[in-house]
């Protein structure tokens, strides 16, 4: 996310090191690179013009504290003004007093509308709530079938009907919701390959039978300036509450993430990080300027550990490290669990520094796959006594994973030291141990 608009600001900064204080003449320097990376990430011209401008008045004379660098004072202060750009604070979901709450998703046809709906749904159902997905894409072939895959997949009711229009489905999906204590109605409208009249009378009809407390505008992050225009079109004639930008983890620049609530001035509430049903974040326009600044997001990658913590699996594997009984099914636990937390490198991106490190180092997404079958290749007395493996073992592993004898050999190397590690911690220090493991990735 962001790597390539990371990469070139970083690079900007490095003209302010080593200065005693900020100039109009260096400041001018660097905000040339900085103006020059925004625009390359296809942010809105006339959103980098303002920006510039804002940064260049706050940063001009003013001294470099002791404990600060100019590049570090910089820094800071397109943070804080990349924030305001941003929204600020976080927008939340409105909910209605009296359910159900109802949320109209509205955007273009491959914007991923659809997989966000049932993204969302999953979402609120984690948060307790009880939320009712509804079909009214009648025009495009299979949409609604494609809402009911998503929607057993996460184990959420789907309201269809077939035959009728998508005003009349979305009006019965209310009276549907309340009769079934359904909390949220998530209404999937349909979409188009651009915006047309016909799109936008049957969107603004179901926005006036439904009358949704939250109208989400669903956009693909990336396509540059066409979503910022493509915004305005939509919010001239439905006014929506907030924005949903999805693919982000794909080859976007960042563009439309940094333009969008400049030039609607509505706030940007979720994020689309992958393909996954659980791979939706909250947007807190703090965090994400930090991503961007190659800052990390550590409370993030927090909140995502604590999301996916198993405090009983943790107690007990601790246990198991304390009598040196950690095996490779134990291994493959953990593994899992690294994976349910995202790709590493959006987990990657999420650490502090280690945005120099990606661009420097590629990282193999496929590691972690070749690591659990190499391991789901072994038997369960391989698993639990690594050393009974021997030659000819480590060839049937190698065929059965699909990968080379090398690749096994190197996977138990690096076991092996790892467990010597975990026999040199304390005693006190074990949790921290359970909690911050390493795995092999090459």
């Amino acid at each position: 996310m962001f790597e390539s608009l990371t990469q070139k600001l970083e690079a900007a900064f490095k003209k302010l090191r080593g200065q005693g204080k900020i100039t109009t003449q260096n400041i001018e320097e660097s905000l040339r690179e900085v103006r020059r990376a925004l625009l390359d990430a296809d942010v809105n011209y006339k959103v980098v013009k303002q920006f510039i401008e804002d940064v260049q008045k706050r940063a001009v004379g003013q001294e470099v504290l002791a404990s600060f660098t100019p590049g570090q004072l910089i820094i800071k202060i397109i943070h804080d003004e990349m924030v305001k750009l941003l929204g600020e604070s976080k927008a939340d979901i409105v909910t209605a007093q009296s359910p159900p709450t109802v949320i109209l998703v509205a955007g273009l046809q491959g914007s991923g509308k659809t997989t966000f709906s049932a993204k969302l749904a999953n979402h609120l159902k984690g948060k307790g709530r009880f939320p009712l997905l509804v079909g009214v894409d009648v025009h495009r072939p299979a949409a609604i079938d494609q809402l009911e895959v998503l929607g057993r997949q996460i184990e959420i009711p789907v309201y269809v009907e077939r035959g009728v229009g998508a005003v009349k489905i979305a009006q019965n999906s209310i009276d549907f919701a309340r009769k079934n204590i359904r909390d949220t109605v998530i209404i999937d409208t349909a979409g188009r390959l651009h915006v047309d009249e016909e799109m936008m009378k049957e969107v603004e009809a179901i926005r006036d039978i439904t009358q949704p407390h939250e109208i989400l505008f669903v956009v693909d992050a990336m396509t540059g300036q066409d979503a910022v225009h493509t915004a305005k079109a939509f919010h001239e004639r439905l006014n929506f509450d907030g924005v949903v930008l999805t693919k982000l983890d794909g080859d976007s620049r960042g563009g439309a993430a940094l333009s969008i609530r400049a030039v609607v001035q509505k706030p940007i509430k979720f994020i689309g990080v992958g393909e996954k049903l659980d791979a939706l974040e909250p947007f807190y326009p703090d965090r994400i300027a930090s991503r961007i600044l190659g800052m990390g997001d550590i409370v993030t990658l927090v909140e995502k550990a604590q999301e996916h913590f198993n405090e009983a699996k943790a107690i007990k594997l601790e246990e198991k490290l304390r009598k040196s009984q950690f095996t490779f099914e134990d291994f493959l636990d953990q593994l899992r669990e690294v994976k349910k937390m995202g790709s590493l490198s959006q987990v990657m991106g999420m650490i502090p520094g280690m945005s120099r490190m990606q661009a420097n180092t590629e990282i193999d997404e496929k590691s972690l796959i070749r690591v659990e079958a190499i391991i789901q290749s072994m038997t369960a007395e391989e698993r639990s006594r690594p050393s009974i493996i021997n030659g000819n073992r480590r060839r049937r592993i190698a065929l059965g994973s699909g990968t080379a004898v090398q690749d096994v050999n190197r996977l138990l190397k690096q076991f092996e030291e790892m467990q010597k590690m975990m026999k040199r911690f304390k005693k006190g220090n074990m949790r921290r141990a359970v909690q911050g493991m390493q795995f092999p990735m090459n």
